[in-house]
């Protein structure tokens, strides 16, 4: 079933862009060998590797099953994660880290969605001792939970801190195309910094794919075995590779990310001119949290579909994704402004 009128709800509520239908449907005619031994797979990985400055990439079908690879291949079973209270892996995965990788979740208050070397120190007591679980690996989202990006010497301070402490980053990059796109940077000057991270494509325009990439050489090897036994390898990965490639082709990941991150300043910028809403975060991707008088949700919600973010403090969130337009943001803000009446 879709919904009458445009989403806000997330960026997955939206359909594929019409160049990666056109991909999968050009990956489609004849045979090809499965479990990625084809040439669109061949092709996508090179190209991805390339754009990033990878040492390897590998397709998965979702962003959960992403952070678990990524996360899987730096930790042993008594090392741990430090993370943000309010990150993906530790609200929204239904403790996948956990069970998967057997590892505990070290998690630290995130103040506009982001976590800081300051706030990492705070968990790394009794680091050697062999009564505690050891901090190893630090998972971050790019962009944020709350929709703000990690600046470039932001990461360069993260990167210089975690490998004076030998701690390895990785990335939660569902979202990573908006971050890019606000940042106006390369998607390499964003892996430099870190040791893995997610390249999201479902978020943007893809349908159920998404990619790991690995920035250093020692993580490799046991990549494929991790990802096959986490059940994440497509016999028919030729569908997912090909929307990859169009992804990357002509930059249409950035084009979408872009008009997106556009649909939530008009947004944000509306937003001004109401009485009773008040913005909880700096909008800097495609997300919009709003602070809203709980009868004007239930209202809005009537004809509008969106998340309720923090019902305590009557905090929403408003997604925009590559497909909204000017007339679906407007009409918004006029049931918005009508709510108030």
């Amino acid at each position: 079933m879709t919904t009458p009128r445009k989403s806000f709800g997330s960026d997955n509520h939206a359909g594929a862009h019409p160049a990666i239908l056109q991909a999968i449907a050009g990956a489609n005619p004849g045979d090809a060998v499965a479990y990625g031994s084809d040439q669109w797979t061949a092709e996508a990985t090179q190209r991805l590797c390339d754009v990033f400055g990878a040492r390897g990439a590998f397709f998965v079908f979702n962003g959960s099953a992403a952070n678990v690879l990524g996360l899987s291949l730096m930790l042993r079973p008594f090392e741990a994660v430090v993370c943000s209270d309010t990150s993906h892996l530790n609200v929204d995965e239904c403790g996948a880290a956990e069970r998967i990788i057997g590892s505990k979740l070290l998690l630290v208050p995130a103040r506009d969605g982001k976590i800081s070397p300051e706030l990492i120190a705070a968990v790394l007591g009794g680091r050697g001792d062999e009564h505690r679980v050891q901090p190893r690996a630090v998972e971050i989202a790019q962009a944020t939970e709350a929709g703000t990006c990690y600046t470039l010497d932001e990461l360069r301070a993260l990167s210089e801190f975690c490998r004076s402490r030998e701690l390895r980053i990785y990335v939660d990059g569902a979202r990573l195309a908006n971050a890019a796109a606000y940042l106006g940077c390369e998607l390499a000057d964003l892996a430099r910094f870190v040791d893995a991270l997610s390249f999201g494509g479902t978020k943007n325009g893809a349908v159920g794919a998404e990619v790991v990439l690995l920035m250093r050489d020692d993580l490799l090897a046991e990549a494929r075995f991790q990802r096959k036994q986490q059940l994440q390898l497509a016999s028919k990965m030729r569908f997912l590779a090909a929307q990859f490639n169009a992804l990357l082709t002509d930059d249409l990941w950035r084009r979408n990310a872009l008009h997106a991150n556009a649909m939530a300043r008009l947004l944000a910028e509306g937003l001004g001119s109401l009485p009773g809403v008040a913005l909880k975060y700096p909008v800097q991707s495609n997300a919009v949290f709003a602070t809203l008088a709980p009868d004007r949700i239930v209202k809005l919600q009537e004809d509008w579909s969106f998340h309720v973010w923090d019902e305590g403090e009557h905090v929403v969130r408003w997604m925009t994704a590559f497909d909204t337009t000017e007339v679906d943001v407007n009409a918004f803000l006029a049931a918005i402004r009508h709510t108030a009446a």
